[in-house]
């Protein structure tokens, strides 16, 4: 290999990497920055429906904040390679024109995959073998904050950041190349419920967990238990892997109806409030970051 060839991929990584880095770190600080704005022009409602007594302390969020930035570090060297293996032929992606039906089949697929192996490497870091070297750093944020949504160890963050790289890999191998837009709405919606499950704040309607065509769908106080408590909820995006393997907590429902019901407000305004301050966030949310990644990379 030539110096003119090493030069040409030393430059490429390095672009990748700061690429990256930048793609990860801005949907950290927009999603997280967004809600807790939020969360503070809406202070009346927010502190009614906050689920937890105890607030988090300034040291909790310095301490959420810069591990962090620490997690962005080998997020970024999983995008870097993700980025290495489509380059060199690896993984494949989707090339041409898409349906919307393929858009949508493959959205679905990889947030139902993630689920899965969310739910079963969480509960694997809290084998009281692995929990101290990987996922106890997460749990100081007993009472969670938006900014703990990227607070894990060194460990945790390579674990968590596997999962992309390993899914496109390993449907490559049996000839399925992945939509590179499909994957960006994945990765804003990932940070999206991340940060809500973080929030301290139960931002779902009141009733969310009483309608059979939503309580499959988790909630901030599902989450929010998990860090009180510990040994319950390891799902991220859905209920069923915790119903299914008997680690759903017992009081789930109750804690949230006890913090879902509107107390400061008319139940109505309280309840479009709520939708509101959802669909407010994700819609800037998403259209920030596709804004702070245009020219950064492909997905």
């Amino acid at each position: 290999m030539d110096n003119a060839t090493i030069q040409y991929w030393v430059d490429r990584i390095e672009t990748h990497f700061i690429n990256v880095y930048t793609f990860d770190l801005g949907r950290y600080l927009i999603a997280a920055s967004l809600l807790t704005l939020l969360l503070w022009l809406a202070k009346s409602w927010s502190d009614a429906r906050r689920i937890q007594r105890r607030r988090a302390k300034r040291e909790d969020y310095i301490r959420e904040i810069a591990s962090s930035f620490r997690t962005v570090f080998f997020f970024a060297i999983t995008g870097l390679s993700t980025l290495l293996m489509i380059e060199g032929g690896i993984v494949k992606m989707h090339q041409g024109p898409y349906g919307v039906g393929l858009f949508l089949v493959q959205l679905v697929a990889i947030t139902l995959a993630h689920d899965a192996y969310f739910y079963w490497m969480h509960r694997a870091l809290h084998h009281r073998r692995l929990f101290r070297a990987t996922h106890l750093h997460h749990h100081k944020s007993r009472t969670p904050t938006p900014w703990a949504a990227y607070s894990f160890s060194i460990w945790e963050g390579i674990t968590e950041s596997t999962f992309i790289p390993l899914y496109l890999f390993l449907l490559s191998l049996v000839g399925i190349a992945y939509i590179d837009f499909a994957i960006f709405i994945f990765l804003a919606w990932m940070i999206l419920r991340n940060v809500i499950g973080h929030s301290g704040v139960e931002l779902h309607p009141a009733g969310w967990v009483d309608r059979k065509w939503l309580d499959w769908l988790t909630t901030t106080t599902h989450h929010d238990l998990h860090h009180s408590e510990g040994n319950h909820n390891f799902g991220l995006y859905f209920t069923w892997w915790d119903r299914w393997m008997g680690t759903e907590h017992p009081q789930y429902k109750e804690r949230f109806r006890a913090v879902a019901k509107p107390l400061v407000m008319s139940p109505r305004l309280a309840e479009k409030l709520s939708v509101a301050v959802m669909a407010l966030f994700a819609s800037a949310m998403t259209l920030s970051a596709g804004a702070a990644s245009m020219g950064a990379i492909g997905v």
